[in-house]
């Protein structure tokens, strides 16, 4: 048997029940993983919330884990029972105890990952590597804004984008945040309640603005930043914690600005297994070298995936936030 915590309707974070379930069979081309830990994020928010829909209930939310194979299904091959193994999902099922995944997106993890770093930082590694290498590559000479620069994406981006030559400024909420992003590398940071960041990123900018800016705030964050990015920059809006993303009229992006307003969606990058594979391989690699570091933040029992969603919502957290699953034997 296994456990799961799933939600019969969408709604508030205490939707979530903790149930028993017969533990799947993997099908041709799957492998059966018993889960270790399941990584929290804000894209599983926007699935209980129901601002993403589901396609059907009760659902397992969740995109990214990790943990041990048990079980091969028909046809699968370069993979063994008790590899290690880590993944992300452009679908939903990762609170639980075992489950059934796709061996082409299982990544094996080397001996210098852990299970832990993995299960946490996955989506986000696959998420940086497509801000950074294809929706605006960053390199040399680049300077870049990362909101929410003490998160787990936000980490992540700073600590990449400062191995590939970029100078990073990052907001932040307080001085504790702030020291955590520049120990990952930002060159800089704000403190946007003090501060208007916009300001601070022109003084700091000699009044040109960034190259690139990553948005996952929302609201009436991603209006302001436009103003943060120099002629022929981008803004990549990715999440909305903050609020919906408001409409932007082209007249705000150019002429004068000349700015490119970008959209991406990590699971549209996922969806294409090749992109999948070169990404999350680019990322774990980077892990095993010891060259990007991941911050755990929080940890909680699978049973308390509520108040895990509870303070993801209300920022009292840092870094990746994990769910720690009993595995199936």
């Amino acid at each position: 048997m296994t456990e799961v915590v799933r939600i019969h309707e969408v709604g508030a974070a205490d939707r979530f029940v903790l149930e028993t379930v017969e533990t799947p069979v993997p099908a041709t081309g799957e492998v059966l993983v018993s889960q270790r830990f399941a990584g929290v994020n804000y894209v599983d928010v926007y699935h209980r919330s129901g601002l993403y829909p589901l396609p059907k209930m009760p659902a397992i939310l969740g995109v990214e884990g990790a943990g041990v194979i048990e079980g091969l299904g028909p046809g699968v091959e370069g993979l063994s029972v008790g590899d290690r193994v880590a993944y992300a999902l452009p679908f939903t099922g990762a609170y639980a105890s075992a489950r059934t995944v796709p061996a082409e997106r299982m990544i094996v993890l080397p001996e210098t990952v852990s299970e832990e770093a993995a299960a946490g930082s996955m989506l986000r590694g696959v998420t940086a590597h497509m801000l950074l290498h294809r929706v605006f590559p960053v390199g040399p000479g680049t300077t870049v804004l990362v909101h929410a620069a003490a998160g787990g994406l936000g980490l992540i981006l700073c600590q990449w984008a400062k191995l590939l030559g970029a100078t990073v400024i990052g907001t932040v909420g307080s001085p504790e945040k702030a020291e955590l992003a520049r120990a990952a590398g930002a060159d800089h940071t704000v403190l946007y309640r003090d501060r208007d960041f916009v300001e601070a990123v022109l003084a700091l900018t000699g009044g040109k603005g960034v190259n690139v800016a990553y948005d996952g705030i929302g609201g009436e964050t991603l209006a302001r930043t436009l103003e943060a990015v120099r002629p022929f920059g981008m803004v990549a809006s990715i999440g909305q914690a903050g609020g919906p993303v408001p409409a932007v009229e082209l007249s705000q992006l150019g002429p004068r600005r000349s700015l490119c307003l970008s959209r991406p969606s990590a699971f549209a990058y996922m969806a294409d297994v090749a992109a999948y594979r070169e990404a999350a391989t680019a990322f774990i690699s980077l892990l095993a070298k010891g060259s990007l570091d991941v911050r755990i933040g929080a940890r909680y029992p699978l049973a308390d995936a509520q108040q895990a969603h509870l303070d993801l919502e209300a920022r009292r957290t840092v870094g990746s936030i994990l769910l720690v699953v009993d595995a199936v034997r």
